[in-house]
């Protein structure tokens, strides 16, 4: 069996009679209940500023009567601080667990570890996997096969593709992803992510971006002016985070002064050229 370590994923577990309620009414997704353990789909989920940004991004899923949680190594520090002043007196524990486990992808039948498939439902491209360190000696230790089949399908990943309070949630799709929970109660920057929601306001959205010959980071351009940028490169393929509205011409779309291709991800509801009513 064969597990890709995820090295800049940092875990924090989640356990306590008010664990699930913390999350659930701090963060934009449908957080796992008890009941929802080992093996079931990991939820996908954002903490945002008040005025609606991601501050940190990933999945949680249930397992060992606690709630496993990845972030982005560089969101980390800033995450586990707001936890934990976001618990006030609740009845939850919040461990830190970057020095003892780690995190990683694999599409094996049924991996070792604390697994929970990933979030892209019917894309179902593998599982998360979470293991003490000395468990992880042998995986492959690289994620370069990982970011290659998650860029494949057009997610966008908080530190590979897009800076911590940069991005809106729907710019990276949460709410097509079943990333935002629109039933649930009042969350930080919800009023926000209502807001996009029932006035459709939302212009930047993912699309993979192949045939790149630069960097992460570099331009978008469309028709002269910049539409968005790319995140992770691999392989000549990137996600970008778009304004659709100005890709009206896929032939005039070029990165570094190079012509790419662009293609929305299967998942999307959205096309290239939409514009805001409030535009």
């Amino acid at each position: 069996m064969t597990t890709h370590l995820r090295a800049d994923r940092a875990v924090f577990r989640f356990s306590g009679a008010d664990a699930h309620k913390l999350l659930n009414d701090v963060v934009t997704g449908p957080i796992p209940a008890s009941g929802a353990g080992d093996g079931e789909p990991a939820a996908a989920w954002a903490l945002l500023s008040p005025q609606g940004k991601i501050l940190a991004e990933g999945l949680a899923g249930h397992a060992e009567d606690a709630i496993w949680v990845d972030v982005h190594e560089s969101v980390a520090d800033d995450f586990f601080k707001r936890m934990k002043m976001y618990r006030l007196r609740a009845q939850a524990v919040i461990d830190d667990l970057r020095e003892s486990h780690r995190v990683g992808f694999a599409q094996d039948a049924e991996p070792a570890g604390i697994r929970h498939t990933d979030r892209f439902g019917p894309l179902n491209i593998g599982w998360r996997v979470i293991a003490p360190v000395e468990a992880t000696s042998d995986w492959v230790q690289n994620d370069a096969f990982y970011q290659a089949e998650r860029i494949g399908v057009g997610i966008a990943h908080q530190g590979n593709d897009f800076a911590a309070n940069e991005a809106f949630a729907h710019d990276i799709g949460l709410d097509i992803l079943d990333g935002i929970d629109f039933a649930k109660g009042c969350y930080v920057g919800q009023e926000v992510v209502s807001r996009m929601k029932h006035r459709g306001t939302a212009r930047r959205r993912p699309v993979i971006v192949s045939g790149i010959e630069g960097p992460a980071g570099s331009p978008v351009m469309a028709g002269g002016r910049e539409a968005g940028q790319i995140g992770a490169v691999v392989d000549g393929v990137a996600v970008a985070i778009v304004r659709l509205d100005r890709i009206t011409d896929l032939s005039a779309v070029t990165v570094c002064d190079k012509p790419v291709t662009l293609n929305l991800p299967v998942w999307a509801a959205y096309t290239f050229g939409e514009s805001s009513a409030d535009e």
